[in-house]
């Protein structure tokens, strides 16, 4: 069953932004509880239910300094390359 129109192409675009693993992700709120703060930037090591995802945060030389459970809601998916262009819708 296809969705309508406007409905398919959100959950198109979710899908392609979808977290997978060794995704490269930065944190959108501050999660407290492991010393981690907005901004801070990690990878995906592993996917711990379908909307959570255990975190690897490492400083420059590559040492990890904190791996925390973060649900998809607190981080934001970073891109290291030109997002296609956006169909036109008229």
């Amino acid at each position: 069953m296809r969705l309508p129109q406007p409905l398919q192409a959100v959950v198109d675009i979710r899908m392609e932004h979808a977290i997978e693993l060794l995704d490269v992700v930065a944190l959108t709120e501050d999660v407290p509880e492991h010393d981690l703060y907005r901004g801070q930037v990690g990878t995906v090591v592993e996917e711990l239910a379908p909307t959570v995802y255990e975190v690897e945060f490492s400083d420059t030389d590559g040492r990890t300094y904190a791996l925390a459970p973060v649900h998809a809601s607190q981080c934001l998916k970073l891109h290291y390359y030109p997002a296609p262009a956006a169909p036109s819708t008229s």
